[in-house]
């Protein structure tokens, strides 16, 4: 039987890892096997030698099953540290988009004093266009893609959650 994601509140995940083929898709298929979605993944490589990557996964689900997940991912073989933001506490997450807007007149001057408001920055211009550069929380870019939409949004790339604990950790 197909279990589908039930309620549940939303779980921010790190995961430490070797550099390994494979191993980003073993970790999606333990979500996939019960349904879950992710809604945001982030990978970037954390060390200096290239063995070891940080995956970031934001997902739902009600707190038995982000257990048993985290729980199935610390006994993958490559994986060193499994987090789960969300219980741990106080924590910062940041995204980053970068976002076309076309615009000519009164709507390119609203839309460059929008991004000012946001501290959005113009990383390319045309006559007819900005792609602006936007980091914050995902609330945060909803809002400005929402008011750039009335104003001639064109494309969005994002690029996922990443997050760590705030303040020093004791080891």
């Amino acid at each position: 039987m197909k279990m589908t994601q039930a309620a549940g509140e939303r779980h921010v995940l790190t995961i430490e890892v070797d550099n390994e083929a494979g191993i980003l898709a073993k970790i999606a298929g333990l979500f996939t096997a019960r349904g879950y979605n992710i809604d945001s993944l982030t990978v970037a490589d954390i060390s200096e030698d290239h063995a070891v990557s940080r995956i970031t996964i934001v997902t739902n689900g009600p707190p038995p099953v982000i257990d048993q997940i985290r729980a199935q991912l610390e006994r993958l073989v490559p994986v060193h540290q499994v987090t789960d933001l969300t219980e741990q506490g106080a924590h910062v997450e940041r995204e980053l988009a970068l976002v076309k807007v076309a615009g000519t007149g009164d709507k390119r001057v609203e839309a460059l004093r929008i991004a000012e408001l946001f501290r959005a920055k113009v990383v390319d211009t045309t006559t007819s266009s900005f792609v602006f550069e936007i980091t914050g929380t995902t609330e945060k870019i909803g809002s400005f893609l929402a008011l750039m939409r009335e104003l001639g949004l064109v494309e969005v790339g994002r690029s996922g959650i990443v997050g760590m604990m705030r303040g020093v950790q004791d080891a």
